[in-house]
């Protein structure tokens, strides 16, 4: 009896599965943007820098399990680490991870767009007249802790550690400037 009373306790006390939190659905899908790893690494982050090796828009992607502040994912059928490095006060892993993994094929809407904003997108670079979602798909998401919101007029981006850019949105949604020093502009801009 004082067994069932202990095995009895074990089962209820401290273990409320209503309380603990769940892992984050294993998303299946495709790749949102163009991402970059680090040179000779299976590690992605935030930072994706112009000169890493890039993975296409709408490679198929799947995560296969979660730890803390990043995701093990499969991505074009080679297995990949996924780190939330910089985005942790302001994205919940969820929210991060869904970013990156999306249902729907970019390819198909990348199609819609004029040939020449697909060439640019397909290089990893931005142009004047892109929209949000356009650079997004090419260069992936601003820094969230710079770029708190992404409606802003400017977004502060990062070609490598020490290549800042900016992006300055008209009116219409779309980059009417790109600042940044003359290396970095001739690495990032589509000509």
């Amino acid at each position: 009896m004082l067994a069932a009373v202990v095995l009895a306790g074990c089962q209820t006390g401290g273990s409320d599965t209503s309380e603990s939190k769940s892992a984050p659905p294993l998303l299946s899908g495709y790749t949102c943007c163009n991402i970059r790893h680090e040179a000779g690494s299976d590690w992605i982050n935030e930072l994706n820098y112009v000169g890493w090796p890039m993975i296409p828009l709408g490679t198929q992607a799947s995560i296969t399990s979660y730890g803390r502040q990043r995701a093990a994912v499969t991505i074009g059928g080679k297995p990949m680490r996924i780190g939330q490095d910089y985005t942790r006060e302001q994205l919940s892993l969820e929210q991060y991870m869904a970013r990156w993994i999306v249902q729907r094929d970019p390819n198909v809407k990348l199609a819609t767009f004029p040939a020449n904003i697909q060439a640019a997108i397909k290089a990893g670079k931005v142009m004047k007249g892109m929209t949000r979602e356009q650079v997004i798909m090419s260069v992936g998401y601003p820094l969230t802790q710079e770029n708190p919101v992404l409606d802003a007029p400017m977004w502060r981006m990062w070609m490598s550690s020490f290549g800042e850019y900016q992006l300055m949105w008209g009116s219409d949604g779309k980059v009417k400037d790109i600042i940044g020093d003359p290396l970095t502009k001739n690495m990032i801009v589509q000509q």
